[in-house]
């Protein structure tokens, strides 16, 4: 019973990025459909690493503090590295969502 709220949270994550992923762009008049089809994968590509990063953030303290609790130093240092793999892929995807919204930018005008 107490793994309930983990199964519903991740539940919750796993629609909010299938939301994020699937929402459709607003089309403009004189672009070029593919560049902004680029943009659009480019988008969703970011969103997935960020909720992919986070993700693995929480799962890395979590394994950071039951590690502390335990004493189980290589626990601790697998949730410190997940934790580092997370701001990583949080940090590609920020970069992709910029890359897309001046990919946007620039097919507009």
């Amino acid at each position: 019973m107490k793994s309930l709220p983990w199964i519903i949270a991740a539940a919750g994550i796993g629609v909010a990025a299938y939301v994020i992923a699937t929402t459709p762009q607003p089309q403009y008049a004189g672009t070029d459909p593919d560049v902004e089809r680029a943009a659009n994968k480019t988008g969703a590509w970011g969103a997935k690493q960020r909720i992919s990063g986070a993700g693995s953030g929480v799962i890395g303290k979590v394994k950071e503090g039951f590690g502390k609790v335990t004493g189980d130093e290589t626990l601790q240092g697998e949730g410190l590295l997940d934790q580092a793999a997370g701001a990583v892929k949080d940090a590609a995807g920020k970069a992709a969502n910029a890359v897309s919204d001046t990919m946007h930018d620039l097919n507009r005008n």
